[in-house]
């Protein structure tokens, strides 16, 4: 299966989030990284803006997917993010509705849906999504992603089997130790992880990052 361009057939995607800097992009990339995933809320601690990460996405190229991670974006800030022409796909990780999320497909823009959850209940809007991938987070009442909680996987598992049509992103308190327990018991299209792989917020440790891939692939 192809997601953002990226070919998952026989392997589990990894998306490193929160990346703040070219140099350690390219480390991830030649650690085996499916997707870059790069935040542009500013309330964020891995927050990086646009003018400043767009000249080294472009000097990376489009090999390895690059996503904007977004929260309750206006149409001004989203324009600017597709124009840059530096980005793959934007994620949608705040409180779009499902009107809005159908708004900005209208436009051609290429946005997908993460969700924060708590309960079988937060799966439902799922079923009024359009076909494509969805991310999957834990529930933090002040964050929106990145906060190293964790939810239980067996709703990830429940997800893919009530809307097999949305390949599954699994997040959230995944951290080396733990990623393969987490592949093996909810299937997920791919992984995605920030704060299990850092020092500090937005630097990543790129042996923790190598780690992370080498056990997520071992579940390929």
């Amino acid at each position: 299966m192809k997601v953002f361009g990226r070919d998952l057939t026989n392997t589990v995607g990894v998306k490193i989030c929160g990346i703040r800097s070219g140099e350690q992009a390219a480390d991830i990339i030649d650690c085996g990284a499916d997707f870059l995933g790069i935040n542009l809320w500013p309330e964020s601690k891995r927050y990086i803006p646009l003018s400043e990460c767009a000249p080294w996405l472009r000097e990376l190229g489009p090999a390895v997917p690059r996503i904007a991670v977004t929260v309750n974006a206006t149409d001004a800030e989203l324009s600017a993010i597709v124009d840059s022409e530096v980005f793959d796909a934007v994620q949608l990780h705040g409180d779009e509705t499902l009107a809005r999320y159908q708004e900005l497909l209208k436009k051609g823009w290429p946005v997908f849906r993460a969700l924060r959850v708590r309960s079988e209940e937060d799966l439902k809007p799922i079923s009024s999504f359009p076909h494509g991938p969805v991310l999957l987070d834990a529930y933090a009442p002040n964050d929106y992603g990145g906060s190293g909680e964790s939810f239980d996987w067996q709703l990830a598992s429940r997800a893919r089997e009530y809307f097999p049509q949305h390949p599954v992103f699994l997040a959230g308190g995944l951290v080396p130790e733990n990623v393969a327990n987490a592949i093996e018991e909810a299937q997920p299209l791919a992984v995605d992880v920030a704060s299990g792989v850092e020092s500090s917020p937005g630097i990543k440790d790129i042996g923790m990052v190598a780690d992370f891939i080498a056990a997520a692939k071992s579940r390929s």
